[in-house]
This record gives structure tokens, C-alpha cells and sequence, in this order.
């Protein structure tokens, strides 16, 4: 089996969120850095190039395919901020509807400008995602 290709980098999460071009995405993503520092009680860890992921799991699929990623994070991109959530969907769409303008994948949550949704909410969806983490995988 192949590894996982995002892997933890040792980069440095303050020098790639000051990298960021947009000022009011670099300005998000400082806010949702906090608020998972926060929920986390951890330190961000750059994963690949542009991932900031907290805390870590293994997986392992039927198939045999195995590795580690991060419990929670997100990524700054050009279009959107992306907040990974894991995929417990049903779990989060009570929340999700009190949320504001987004967008949502397989485990990813896709944001426009935070000035836009309620950050309480945001925070409670993190929150959700880390405790539904730690239950599923508890011994990573």
C-alpha cells in the first residue's frame, strides 16, 4: 500500500498563514487557528503544504489501506477557507443549518468570509467534530 501523501511537515503554521495574499482570508484563518487551538488544547502542525491540521488518528479501511491524519483542521485557500470536519454529516446538519453561507464535501467545510456566519456556531461544529474524533478513534 501507498502512504498517505499529506503527510506533517515541521514547516512553520505562523510563516505559511503570514504567506497568505488575501488580507481577510489571512485574517480568517488567524480567527479559526485560535478558536482550534481552543477547542484543542494543542498546537497546530502544517500537514503537506497548505493543510494546519490538530491532535492525529490512525485509519484503516477494509480494503487494507491504512495511516495517520489530523482530528481537525483547515486550510486557507484562494476561494474558500476550508474547515475539515470529518465525515459525520448527520451529525453536524442541526448546527450546520444555524451556520451562514457555506459549502459542503465528503469532510470538508467550505467558507466564504467568517464576517458572514456565526462564529459561536463554528465553534460548536469544531467542537463536535473533535469529540466525535476522539470517540471513534480513542486510542490515537
Amino acid at each position: 500500500m501507498s502512504e498517505n501523501v499529506t503527510q506533517p511537515t515541521g514547516e512553520d503554521v505562523q510563516a505559511f498563514l503570514d504567506s497568505v495574499e488575501n488580507p481577510g482570508r489571512r485574517e480568517d484563518a488567524a480567527l479559526v487557528l485560535r478558536m482550534m487551538r481552543e477547542v484543542t488544547g494543542l498546537e497546530p502542525v502544517m500537514w503537506g503544504q497548505s493543510l494546519i491540521g490538530f491532535g492525529t488518528y490512525h485509519y484503516r479501511y477494509d480494503s487494507g489501506r491504512e495511516g495517520d491524519f489530523f482530528r481537525v483542521g483547515f486550510s486557507p485557500r484562494k476561494a474558500k477557507l476550508v474547515v475539515y470536519i470529518m465525515p459525520y454529516q448527520d451529525d453536524f446538519e442541526p448546527l450546520l443549518a444555524r451556520l451562514g453561507p457555506h459549502k459542503l464535501g465528503k469532510s470538508c467545510l467550505y467558507l466564504g468570509r467568517l464576517s458572514r456566519i456565526d462564529l459561536d456556531v463554528l465553534r460548536k461544529v469544531i467542537q463536535l467534530s473533535w469529540e466525535l474524533m476522539a470517540q471513534k478513534y480513542p486510542d490515537s
